[in-house]
């Protein structure tokens, strides 16, 4: 093959990429609909693992936290006749037989239809400073960095649910947490605040705009325009977390499908279908509202069983 790639010689009928929550439902339910699936993925959990807090709005389970529940996750699909490949996808195209897909490790597979649930990725703040500083006090991952910063001042920039929840996350390890929300109030669920506020560690600062991220080695603070005043303040912090959303992980399928304004694959809501025969997607990757970890579950069900529905229209 041209670039030293390897072709699996095999058709499957459904490969599924991505491993958070809608790619393991579509796994599953692949699995029952009996086909011959593949997933692909470069890690389990998706957004989900990212989440250290607890769970409360996942049927069945009072509270668990996102580690758990994607443990339980894997370990249903794994039962399963699925497939499985460890690696990250880097093109999916289009061929007379159906779809190729390519891996950054060269590799390639066949299949007849494919289910892209590649979720989203952190959707960083694009502001100077951040870049130089990831790792050295940005993060992205409260889960994976939040017990570095145990005993010193942070930000969270983010006044949404994942920031109230990163900030829940922090603290039992800050000392101090500031809440930057760009908009005149923040958006969480009410409940998530009161949890937060409560605590007497956190300030909440509504439209502040952030600016800029400085230090030396390590961040020592952040600038953010106070919009009500039209000031700029400088806030002492040794770790800023960003929790202003995602961006839709969908750069492998450009071409194959339509965009919206935010980037979201533009699906059938009722099927998952893409403008693209054979290709389907699913969960927080989706112009589908509510990022929710039970809505991207469904919409992986939904898009296993309508590819289940398109390979048998197929064969006739």
């Amino acid at each position: 093959m041209p670039g030293n790639h390897i072709l699996i010689n095999h058709m499957h009928d459904l490969i599924i990429i991505g491993g958070g929550p809608a790619g393991i439902a579509a796994g599953i339910y692949a699995s029952r609909q009996k086909l011959n699936a593949l997933l692909i993925t470069k890690s389990f959990g998706g957004q989900m693992a990212r989440k250290a807090v607890a769970i409360e709005n996942y049927p069945g389970f009072e509270e668990i936290s996102g580690a758990e529940l994607i443990h339980k996750f894997e370990k249903h699909l794994r039962k399963q006749k699925i497939s499985i490949e460890m690696g990250e996808v880097k093109i999916v195209k289009k061929t007379s037989k159906g779809f190729l897909i390519s891996t950054k490790t060269k590799k390639q597979f066949q299949a007849k239809a494919v289910i892209v649930a590649s979720g989203a990725d952190p959707r960083p703040l694009e502001v100077p400073g951040e870049k130089k500083f990831i790792g050295k006090g940005v993060s992205y991952c409260v889960a994976c960095d939040g017990p570095l910063f145990a005993g010193k001042n942070v930000a969270v920039v983010g006044g949404g649910n994942a920031g109230f929840e990163a900030v829940l996350s922090l603290i039992k390890f800050a000392k101090k947490i500031y809440i930057l929300e760009s908009g005149p109030k923040a958006a969480a669920d009410s409940l998530l605040q009161e949890k937060a506020l409560k605590t007497g560690k956190v300030e909440l600062l509504t439209s502040a705009e952030s600016k800029k991220i400085e230090g030396k080695d390590f961040v020592e603070s952040m600038t953010y325009l106070d919009k009500k005043t039209k000031r700029t303040r400088k806030l002492q912090v040794e770790g800023i977390f960003v929790e202003i959303g995602s961006q839709p992980a969908t750069s492998f399928v450009k071409g194959l499908v339509d965009f919206n304004e935010k980037d979201e694959v533009m699906v059938n809501p009722r099927t998952g279908k893409t403008k693209t025969a054979g290709l389907f997607a699913a969960g927080d990757l989706d112009d589908v509202p509510y990022k929710q970890i039970a809505v991207a579950a469904g919409e992986g069900v939904k898009a296993a069983l309508s590819a289940s529905i398109y390979l048998q229209n197929l064969i006739r």
